[in-house]
């Protein structure tokens, strides 16, 4: 039986962009794009646009919150490109720029205490890891700008911003990694990383060409100088806000866990991922908790054997759990899996709650079972663990999470070998 001429025999897509279909037409097979009679040059500069700058297979490819976070991510640092234009104007001006009476010895050396300070801080913070990264480049650029009107104090003005600069740099990375991974939905953190440091590229270079506007008129000028750093701090750190509230994290990390098990101990009912990211706090929890430190050494839960044969008495867990000096430590088996670490955060997070809140405020009638001054036994919330893992479906991603475990991990035994 023939095929009816002018009949699409196939059709075709790449991605959600463009479609094509397949046509008999005189014996031949005719390849046709789909709705291509209204279609205009400008149809063709914004797919060479995505091309360039989004992932393949945009939107497919990435996660919900891509593009809302990736917009306030831009702004942020087209704004943070305009004060770092101002900063570097006034450094140049610190170390003799335009003064005759400065040495090109005196303005090298101070260039390299400040670029030296710097490295050292890289160094230190990725040993020792923080927050407030945005911050601290908003006030290293603000002492950079202050820096020529101290000039007693200069090389030690630039010195210090230098390291609060690399900070930045550190906390960047290590927080860009993250999102990437949580960005990439078919495992292409590879094109999703590409892209993201062509839209930097972009954002730094429309920030150049407006600073070639703004260098002329702040020059000399310091009270436009601090007007317009001031409006560019406030723009960088209300758009690192939007950006920080539109991601949607799927993995856990201890104020996630803590947010959807207390609501999972009130009423029975698992929070989203939206919801629960909705309630995270941004900057700092300011309800006072007992503090909780993971992947603890065996010695920080029990000090003696009768305490860990005590702990070890009915427990098959591989987790151990304790209070010393006020703070719940959390001992990790060799062998714990991804479920074990959360199942042990959850009891973590619980036995905290119940030692900060009042009795009267307690979510759940279950009390903690304290033997001697600082060992808990294990059995508290064990019946109620396997109803919270329903959360998988409502969309957490339980294969891996953010916690930040110590690298401790114990081989305990039950019986004498």
């Amino acid at each position: 039986m023939e095929t009816p001429v002018g009949v699409v025999l196939a059709t075709e897509r790449y991605g959600s962009a463009q479609f094509w279909k397949y046509i008999e037409r005189d014996g031949e097979l005719e390849r046709k794009k789909d709705g291509t009679e209204g279609e205009s040059g400008a149809n063709s500069v914004v797919g060479l646009f995505k091309s360039v700058f989004l992932p393949q297979g945009y939107p497919e490819s990435v996660s919900d919150d891509y593009l809302q976070y990736q917009f306030w991510d831009t702004v942020q640092a087209f704004s943070s490109s305009l004060s770092g234009t101002l900063a570097t104007q006034a450094s140049l001006k610190g170390v003799g720029v335009g003064n005759q009476a400065a040495t090109v010895a005196g303005a090298t050396i101070t260039w390299l205490l400040r670029d030296g300070t710097g490295m050292l801080g890289r160094i230190l913070f990725a040993w020792r890891k923080g927050l407030f990264a945005d911050v601290l480049n908003d006030i290293a650029m603000f002492m950079e700008i202050l820096a020529p009107y101290f000039p007693a104090f200069f090389t030690l003005i630039v010195c210090t911003a230098g390291i609060f600069k690399s900070i930045v740099g550190v906390a960047g990375g290590a927080t860009r990694a993250a999102l990437t991974v949580h960005q990439a939905r078919r495992d292409n953190m590879a094109d999703i990383s590409a892209k993201d440091g062509s839209q930097e590229t972009l954002v730094n270079l429309a920030g150049l060409l407006v600073s070639l506007i703004l260098i002329p008129l702040v020059t000399d000028n310091p009270g436009l100088t601090l007007s317009l750093f001031f409006l560019f701090t406030i723009l960088h750190l209300f758009s690192n806000y939007k950006a920080v509230r539109s991601v949607v994290m799927e993995t856990f990390n201890e104020a996630r866990i803590s947010i959807v098990l207390q609501q999972y101990l009130t009423d029975k009912r698992i929070l989203s991922p939206l919801e629960a990211n909705r309630r995270e706090p941004v900057f700092f929890q300011w309800r006072k908790t007992t503090s909780i430190k993971l992947g603890v050494r065996l010695q920080d839960v029990v000090q003696s054997p009768e305490e860990l044969k005590l702990a070890l008495k009915g427990n098959s867990l591989p987790f151990l759990l304790g209070i010393r000096n006020g703070c719940v430590c959390v001992c990790l088996g060799a062998e714990a899996s991804v479920h074990d670490e959360i199942r042990a955060v959850c009891q973590a997070v619980w036995v905290s709650d119940m030692l900060s809140c009042p009795v009267s405020k307690q979510t759940t009638n279950i009390k903690p079972k304290q033997h001697g001054k600082s060992l808990l036994h294990f059995i508290y919330i064990g019946h109620l663990f396997k109803c919270f893992m329903s959360l998988v479906s409502a969309g957490w991603d339980t294969k891996r999470t953010l916690l930040d475990w110590d690298e401790w991990r114990v081989a305990w035994k039950t019986k004498r070998s």
